[in-house]
């Protein structure tokens, strides 16, 4: 399924469809300020371990990341000294994940290693169907193959064509990008850059 969205002045019923799918266990794939990403309802255990599944991640070792719609919801899935959280507000929304210490609130899956990923990307359209849902959501890149067509994981026609049988909706938020965020790692209060991405840090 492919639904067209845009920046702003939305169908409300798209988004509550979109809203509904994702609490009854949807599986969606959806535009961010970076490449295009496969999310659900990171408060859904289920849905957060087809996606494992789906992309081959042990959450044991392997962090796991969530959208938040605006920096007021961090604190509820994670743990921000006042240092982090100054840095967080210099930089978001943007191409950003940060490395936090995850809280109680969040599922038993992320608790595993004890630290998630914080995403709050410049995208109206992601960031409104968080805030729609009161809920973060999973973010994970969409895979491209070594060899793969670069617009398999640009293309939302094309995405939706090659994951048709694993995903139950694509959002169309046109053509996407091909870079990385950049991760911040944040715990202990220290500040270490893990991957240079699109986002070019601004210190707090």
């Amino acid at each position: 399924m492919l639904l067209k969205l845009y920046d702003k002045n939305n169908n409300p019923n798209d988004i509550d469809e979109v809203v509904e799918m994702l609490r009854d266990g949807a599986l969606i794939i959806y535009p961010t300020d970076t490449r295009y990403a496969i999310g659900c309802d990171a408060l859904n255990t289920r849905a957060v371990e087809k996606i494992c599944r789906l992309k081959n991640i042990d959450p044991k070792k392997n962090n796991l990341s969530i959208i938040c719609y605006d920096l007021s919801d961090i604190s509820e899935y994670a743990k921000v000294d006042n240092t982090t959280f100054k840095l967080m507000k210099h930089n978001l929304p943007g191409a950003f994940t940060f490395i936090l210490q995850g809280s109680t609130k969040l599922p038993k899956i992320f608790r595993n290693r004890k630290e998630v990923g914080i995403r709050i990307p410049d995208n109206n359209i992601i960031r409104e169907i968080c805030k729609a849902l009161d809920a973060p959501i999973l973010s994970t890149t969409v895979p491209l193959d070594e060899n793969e067509d670069p617009e398999y994981a640009t293309n939302p026609e094309l995405m939706e064509e090659k994951w048709a049988n694993d995903i139950d909706l694509v959002i169309d938020g046109g053509i996407g990008g091909l870079y990385l965020s950049t991760i911040i790692n944040c715990i202990d209060g220290e500040t270490e850059l893990v991957r240079q991405g699109k986002g070019i840090l601004k210190e707090g």
